[in-house]
Parts: C-alpha cells; sequence; structure tokens
C-alpha cells in the first residue's frame, strides 16, 4: 500500500518522535538502574540487589516469552484460519495487507508480552526464590501430614503458576471466541473449531488442577460456604467430611463438562453443552448446599462435640504459630506484704519507675532543648543503660535537622544540599526524676551534648526525619550547631556516600533531576552524595522484603558513637490452622535486628535467630544480607518489639486457654484494662519497668501488660517478656487468684477520682487557666505484692505552655497517697503502713503542701486577706506556678466562705433574730 507524500512524510516524523521517545525511556531506566546499583554497591548490598534483579529479568523474560510467543502462535493460526475459510473479496484483502497484518501480530504481541512480564516479574520473584530456597519448619500439618513450608513456600507457587495461566488461557479463549464469532466461523470451520477447543481442554485442565489444590487451602481458611464461617481456623468437620471430598469431585467434574463441551461442537451435538454446563454449575451448588445444610444441622447444634478435634488442632496452631506455646505461666499469690525492708532490697526496681510520660514529655523537650527553630525531636523512646554503675531507665531522644523550618532567606539550593546536612546530638533524661519545677531531669543535654553518657560523634545525617539527598565534603563548610558567638562548622570524616567523581557526577544529576551537581563549582570529584537518609527507607531499599518495626531507637554504642536499633519482622499468612485475629498475617516472628548509623549510615542486619524458617530462607536467598556476631553494646540494648508484644498478648487473651470447653465458651477470656489517660479512657498499652525476677541475681528490663477478665475490671493476670542477656524473649505469664479481688487499673483510677482530697485539689488545679494531665498508670510488680503508681502533670492553655510533673500518686492495697515526688509518696504510704492507719482516714489526710485553713478574722480582716490571696493567686499564675496558684485559690474560696457566714450573721443579729 502506498501513502501520499506528505502522510509518509508525516510518518517519518511520527517514527522519529517514537524512536527519540524510546530511546530517552531506556536510557532513564538504565540510568536509574545504574544509580541504584552504584548506591547498593556503596552501602555493601550489591549482592542482594543483584540476585533480586536477576529473578526479576529472569522471570520477566519467562513471562514476556510466554504471553508472546502464545499471542504470536495466536494471532498466526486466526490469519491463517481466516484466509482459509473467509470469502474470496475478505480474503485477498488480507493477503494483500499481509506485512501490515505481520506488524499489527507483532506489536500487538509485543504489548500483550510486556504485560504477561510485569505480571509474572511484579509478583513471582518472591515466591521464586522462596520456593528455591525453602527451609523445613519442623511442624508437621494434623490434617495432610506437610510440613509447614508446603504451605509458607509450595502451595503459593503452584497457584502462581496456575494463576498465570488462567489469565493467559482466559484471555485466549475470550479473543479466540471474538475472532471466530465473525462469518460465525465458530460453526462452520472445523478449523476454527479445534483451535478454539484446544484452548477449552487447556483452560478446563488447569481449573481442575485449581480444585485439586482446594483441599490444602481449607486448613488456612475459617470458611466453609459461601455463606458460613466455622468457630474452627483451618480442616474443620464440614471441609473433611463434605468439601475436601466435593473439591476432588470438583476437579473430575471440571474435566468431564471440558471433555462433553468438546464433543458437543466437534459433533455438533448442543445436548453435549446442555449436559455439561448444568453438570458443572449443579456440583458447584450441591456441594455448597451439602455443606450449608451439613455445618446448620449437623455441627450447629452440636458444634463442640463435632470440632473438638479440628479445634484442637486450630488452638495448637495457634499457639505455635506466635510462640505462645513457649509462654511461662505461674500462679501468684498477692500479699499484703509491702515493708520498708522490701522497697530497700527493690531499690533499683523502685529508682526506675516511670513518672514522666513520653507524650508531654516530648513537648518538653521540643520547646526546651531544641534551641532553634530547624530542630526536632521527632520521638522520645525508653531504654537502659548503665551509667554510674547504676542500671538505669532512661528516655532518649536525637535532636534531628528539619530544614523546611530553616527562615525563608535561608532556603537556597547550597544550604538546603550542602550546608545544612545534619541534626546534633541528643538529649536523655531519667524516667523517674524530676526538677523542683516539675520538667525533667536530664542525663545529656544541651549542645554540645553534655551529661554523664559520652556522645563523641554527635551529627546525625541519618534518621526518622523525611531527609534530601545531600552532598558531604564540598568547599562550602557545613553547619554544625549554634555556638555563642559564631555557628560552629563541620566536614564529614567518613568515606561513605556516593563519590561525586566522573561518570557518577553526570549519573545522579540525572538520578536526582538536579543539573547543579554538574554545574556547581561548589561540589568536587572528591565531595560524596548522602542518598535515601531516612533510615525506614533506607532499610526498605536494601530489603524491601522485610517488614519494619515502625518505632526505630537510638542507641549510645560504648564508643560514643550512635546508631538507631530496629526490628525486622518475618511474617506468613500461609501457617495452616492459625488465627489471624484481624491481622493480614497468622504467623509472626522478631528474629532479625537491624542498626543503622547515625553518621555513616551503614546498615548492619543481625540474624538473631539463625534456626526460625523464614529468616533461614532468607540466608539462603541472600547470604550476604546478615550477620550473627553482635556486639555487645549492641546486645545489651535490645528491646522486645512492642508491635510483636501486642499482637502475641491480643491472642493470649483467648488462647490462654487450652481446654477446649472453656476456649469453646469463652469462660475466661481476657481484656486489656482501660486506664484514665490525657482526661480519656483508654485501652491500657503495654509498657517497660525494671524489676527482678525470681531466677535473676539484678533488675532487669521487662516489657509487660495486665490482664483483667471479660467486662470486669479487676486484674487477673500480667504478662511480661525479658529483653535482656541470654533471657531476651523469654515470655511468662502470672494469673492471679480468681477467689479475692486485685484491683485492675481502671479500679485504682476510679478511686483516684473518689478520693475527696485529691479530686478537690485536682479540681482546682484546671481553674486559672491552667489544665490537668493524667499520665499513665503504671502496674508495679514488687516480689509478692503489686502498686500503683501515677503521674499527675498541670499545662497551662498557653499555645506553648509546658506541662509539668507537679504530683505523684500512689496506690497500694486501699491506700492512695499524692505527693510531690514519689520519694515522699512512698514515705508517707510507709509511714501509714507502718502506723496502721486506716485506709479511710489516711485519704482524709491533707496534702503537705495543701493549704492550712485561716484562722477566724473580723469581716475587714477577711476582706484583707482575701485581696492577698487574690495577689498571691495572679502572680502565682503569671509565673506559671499553677499549684501555687491553686492553692492561693482555695484560700481564697475559704475566706470567702468565712467571710459570707460573718455577713449573714451580722445581718440577723441586726433584724434581731
Amino acid at each position: 500500500m502506498r501513502f501520499p507524500q506528505n502522510t509518509r512524510k508525516f510518518i517519518s516524523i511520527g517514527r522519529t518522535i517514537g524512536i527519540l521517545i524510546i530511546l530517552l525511556l531506556l536510557i532513564s531506566i538504565v540510568a536509574n538502574w545504574w544509580a541504584n546499583y552504584v548506591w547498593q554497591e556503596e552501602v555493601g548490598f550489591s549482592s542482594v540487589f543483584v540476585t533480586m534483579f536477576l529473578t526479576k529479568i529472569g522471570l520477566g523474560i519467562a513471562g514476556f516469552l510466554l504471553f508472546f510467543i502464545s499471542a504470536m502462535v495466536l494471532f498466526f493460526n486466526i490469519r491463517a484460519t481466516f484466509i482459509k475459510e473467509l470469502p474470496t473479496e475478505n480474503r485477498s484483502f488480507i493477503i494483500a495487507n499481509r506485512k501490515l497484518f505481520a506488524w499489527l501480530n507483532i506489536g500487538v504481541s509485543f504489548l500483550i508480552g510486556l504485560f504477561g512480564s510485569l505480571l509474572v516479574r511484579g509478583i513471582g520473584w518472591e515466591r521464586t526464590l522462596g520456593y528455591l530456597n525453602q527451609e523445613a519448619f519442623g511442624v508437621t500439618d494434623p490434617y495432610f501430614g506437610r510440613d509447614i513450608s508446603f504451605f509458607v513456600y509450595t502451595l503459593p507457587m503452584w497457584n502462581f503458576i496456575i494463576g498465570v495461566l488462567l489469565v493467559m488461557l482466559g484471555a485466549i479463549l475470550v479473543i479466540k471466541l471474538s475472532f471466530y464469532s465473525i462469518y460465525e466461523l465458530i460453526k462452520h470451520s472445523q478449523r476454527a473449531q479445534r483451535h478454539f477447543l484446544s484452548s477449552v481442554l487447556l483452560f478446563g485442565i488447569v481449573v481442575a488442577l485449581k480444585y485439586l489444590l482446594a483441599p490444602y487451602e481449607r486448613a488456612l481458611s475459617n470458611s466453609v460456604n459461601l455463606f458460613q464461617d466455622s468457630v474452627v481456623v483451618g480442616v474443620s468437620f464440614t471441609d473433611k467430611y463434605v468439601n475436601i471430598p466435593f473439591d476432588y469431585i470438583m476437579a473430575g467434574v471440571t474435566l468431564l463438562a471440558t471433555v462433553l463441551f468438546v464433543l458437543a461442537i466437534l459433533r455438533r451435538k448442543v445436548s453435549f453443552v446442555k449436559l455439561a454446563v448444568p453438570l458443572f454449575v449443579g456440583a458447584f451448588i450441591l456441594g455448597n448446599a451439602a455443606s450449608l445444610v451439613v455445618q446448620s444441622f449437623i455441627v450447629s447444634p452440636n458444634e463442640l462435640a463435632k470440632e473438638e478435634p479440628f479445634l484442637a488442632n486450630n488452638i495448637d496452631l495457634t499457639r505455635k504459630a506466635y510462640e505462645l506455646d513457649k509462654i511461662k505461666t505461674e500462679d501468684m499469690e498477692i500479699n499484703d506484704s509491702l515493708t520498708q525492708e522490701m522497697l530497700e532490697r527493690n531499690e533499683d526496681t523502685i529508682k526506675n519507675i516511670r513518672i514522666n510520660d513520653t507524650r508531654p514529655l516530648k513537648e518538653v523537650y521540643n520547646q526546651l532543648q531544641t534551641f532553634r527553630p530547624y530542630y526536632d525531636f521527632v520521638d522520645i523512646d525508653i531504654d537502659r543503660y548503665k551509667i554510674d554503675g547504676q542500671y538505669q531507665q532512661v528516655f532518649i531522644s536525637t535532636r534531628e535537622l528539619t530544614q523546611k523550618n530553616l527562615p525563608d532567606r535561608a532556603q537556597t539550593w547550597v544550604n538546603r544540599n550542602l550546608r545544612y546536612t545534619h541534626g546534633y546530638g541528643a538529649a536523655i533524661s531519667n524516667v523517674n526524676a524530676i526538677t523542683s519545677e516539675g520538667q525533667p531531669e536530664y542525663i545529656v543535654k544541651d549542645l554540645p551534648p553534655k551529661g554523664s553518657i559520652e556522645i563523641t560523634r554527635p551529627q546525625i545525617y541519618f534518621g526518622e526525619n523525611d531527609y534530601n539527598s545531600v552532598i558531604v565534603n564540598s568547599k562550602v563548610n557545613e553547619f554544625d550547631f549554634p555556638d555563642n558567638e559564631d555557628s560552629a562548622s563541620n566536614r564529614y570524616e567518613a568515606d561513605s556516600g556516593i563519590q561525586l567523581n566522573g561518570l557518577n557526577r553526570l549519573l545522579f544529576a540525572w538520578n536526582e533531576k538536579a543539573y547543579r551537581y554538574i554545574i556547581s563549582k561548589q561540589v568536587t570529584s572528591e565531595s560524596r552524595l548522602l542518598q535515601t537518609r531516612n533510615i525506614y527507607d533506607r532499610v526498605h531499599r536494601i530489603a524491601p522484603f522485610l517488614e519494619i518495626e515502625p518505632d526505630a531507637y537510638p542507641v549510645v554504642r560504648d564508643d560514643g558513637t550512635m546508631v538507631w536499633m530496629m526490628d525486622a519482622f518475618t511474617k506468613s499468612d500461609r501457617y495452616p490452622y492459625s488465627d489471624h485475629n484481624g491481622h493480614s498475617f497468622n504467623y509472626i516472628r522478631n528474629p532479625i535486628k537491624i542498626t543503622v548509623d547515625a553518621y555513616t549510615g551503614e546498615v548492619v542486619f543481625y540474624l538473631i535467630d539463625p534456626e526460625e524458617p523464614i529468616a533461614k530462607t532468607y540466608n539462603k536467598m541472600f547470604p550476604d544480607l546478615f550477620t550473627t556476631e553482635v556486639p555487645k553494646d549492641i546486645q545489651e540494648h535490645f528491646r522486645y518489639p512492642v508491635k510483636l508484644f501486642e499482637t502475641q498478648s491480643d491472642l493470649y487473651r483467648a488462647y490462654h486457654m487450652t481446654n477446649l470447653e472453656l476456649f469453646y465458651n469463652r469462660e475466661d477470656y481476657w481484656q486489656f484494662p482501660t486506664e484514665k489517660y490525657y482526661g480519656e479512657d483508654i485501652s491500657m498499652e503495654p509498657y517497660y519497668v525494671t524489676m527482678k525476677m525470681d531466677d535473676a541475681d539484678q533488675e532487669e528490663f521487662i516489657l509487660m501488660t495486665p490482664f483483667t477478665p471479660n467486662k470486669k475490671q479487676n486484674m487477673s493476670a500480667w504478662m511480661g517478656v525479658r529483653n535482656d542477656g541470654e533471657h531476651y524473649g523469654e515470655m511468662f505469664v502470672y494469673t492471679f487468684s480468681k477467689q479475692r479481688n486485685i484491683y485492675g487499673p481502671q479500679q485504682i483510677e476510679n478511686r483516684i477520682n473518689q478520693n475527696d482530697t485529691i479530686s478537690q485539689e485536682l479540681n482546682l488545679w484546671s481553674q486559672g487557666g491552667s489544665k490537668v494531665i493524667r499520665g499513665n498508670l503504671l502496674v508495679i510488680p514488687i516480689e509478692d505484692t503489686l502498686m500503683y503508681v501515677e503521674p499527675m502533670y498541670i499545662e497551662s492553655n498557653n499555645e506553648t505552655a509546658l506541662p509539668e510533673v507537679k504530683r505523684i500518686i500512689v496506690s497500694y492495697q486501699d491506700y492512695i497517697v499524692m505527693e510531690p515526688t514519689l520519694d515522699k509518696a512512698l514515705e508517707r504510704l510507709m509511714g501509714l503502713i507502718g502506723d496502721n492507719v486506716p485506709p479511710n482516714e489516711a485519704e482524709e489526710q491533707p496534702d503537705e503542701e495543701a493549704p492550712t485553713p485561716p484562722q477566724s478574722l473580723t469581716p475587714d480582716g477577711l476582706l484583707n486577706e482575701i485581696q492577698a490571696a487574690f495577689e498571691d493567686y495572679r502572680k502565682a499564675n503569671q509565673a506559671g506556678n499553677y499549684a501555687e496558684a491553686g492553692q492561693a485559690l482555695q484560700k481564697m474560696e475559704e475566706l470567702l466562705e468565712q467571710w459570707r457566714a460573718k455577713r449573714d450573721s451580722k445581718g440577723k443579729e441586726s433584724n434581731g433574730d
């Protein structure tokens, strides 16, 4: 076919533009890939990147070839069929434009091949590597007798292959049916019929294979039919006797229906189609109907008896999947045994009771320790250190740079890319000590950081903020920290980062879309690019298959350098018989710890549990990713992940019951207690305490949470996990007597609210432009007894107000005391216990700083006292001394009551009464 000259010119221009666009796309793809490889090589994990890349490329090529060749063969056969079977006039058009149709065939097949490549590569690379490197779990599924690895690795791979084939064969069927419906070739052409039926047969075989795998999927679900779920997760009574047999029946019915459909077209007998469709649909409906009948009329009326062995599998495998079977349980008798000697024996426990909370503390840090608007404390974390030989729990946070808070005039390219490159130092404070003003008592503070923990390399180039890339070792000195006279400068001393010499400078100018990398005279061949500085993005870029705990925390190492500690989880949603409990997974472990150096960005993946099967598989997939040698100063700061502990404790509320009848009826179902926090009743979150275990010589770091019975507020148990040394990860539960009330957190909160002395003082503080903040209520185990501690904050309603710890409430047995410090509260508590003061009288004891009632005065004298009290209130309120303001306000109210009483008395006397 010849086109007009103008048309040929436009076609030529279009072809040139198309070629240029394709070249630019290819250059962009290659440049981005090469930049990623250079970055991975710089951080030391290029082998991980190459393994993933080659696997994706291999699968992409396989997917492309599978779909491309299938499409080429499909369209070639369709064209050949049309040439042979179409009328002469239509056939001659196809023959005359054979080259055009050939190019269309290639073009469309190429696009279909690209789709197949993306489909196979996108969801198949991790399944393929996992399948090829899978490690056994050492646990056998009780119904099929297969190792758990079959469900985690093998079955997903088989399903993946079948899914790809179903997509491809289904598309081929639709395309053939559409084309062969033209001129009714599907009816009249034997060639078209054979071509179409070959795909029907293949599609039917693949669907039958899908049904053959369906019984294994029953072990992963609690659904028994389209309308009902079972009380059992995994294979249930209805699955065993109805659903699984019908899965095999449906595989056979699918093959039979496929054969009937093929015969119907070959022999031109519509009756075979009329038989095939009802056969398949009827078998499907019959299977679900049988399941519905059995579940409704056989299982449900006697559910426990029918599901007993299957429920036992559910409980057993769920406990294994979440390691609940390793929890040590012990009955604990709570005694009224608190003595001064006991407090002295547990001195480290008392010293580490947290009387500050992270939420108000973050406000304090950001107001008192940032010093400049471009610094920010992102989060307050809890850790422990040995300070002057003492094991001490601390709050810690890093002072990170936030470039968007620089003044507008400072928002220049040089400042954002070369000068303002890093945060500086950390603030560390005691969890249990406050100043006289109610502020935290710092262990490390100020710029440069000074304190009991030495920080030798305070610069923070990598952290939790959303950082952009920066260039170090340029001709511009980096801003280090604000000094009294002038800003201190810094030069980057590490070998980290991508050296911007030669081709790298051009490559990363393209990658970062920053042409100034090339033209700036401030950037030299010795300059280094620090890229991907957010620690979560950095780890994800290296190992995208790992899920990271979203709460990294900084650690000051023995040499004074700082690293970020992170936790990585291995998960699966394919652990048979295990309960998802509302999560996207039903198996979880924490075998991997990660550190990211805050200065160099060096990432280290520590495999702390080499026998965990999924991590073991990852280790085979990527042999250069993990190390098993953990430095002592890193191991000392391991924290059991809160997210993992929350998941396990949530499951344990039901799965602590191993008695089938108890579990089925949820007779001993536990709840998380509630507490009053920031004026609201919230579910109590796990928290860290320092305490001494029975088998330990010293106090250790424990993550714990209390439990209460279902719809009750008394405490039934508490769960903890150890964090230190060789006992790391050991979980335990102490259960309490059901015959005696052990106060739960909400009961303590209610008793605080009902205490006349405390509630009156809190109400006074809530007046005069300030508010009371209730901190976390902590349950503190001390040997065989329990104590409850809650801080009280006072905060002005001003936007720049600082929350201040003004009182500490301590509760024990029926005693509740409130004092300015924990030491005073304990001293008063022990005095009441030692003097055998009844709890109801103890509650009436006035706070030692509470205002004393004024003496009787004349009305004029009372007015003078009222005026003086008002002046005291005004001054205290302006100075932010809200406790003193509250006392002055209380004194004013008492004086006013006396003045009214004298006024009323005088009025009665003047009336002759």
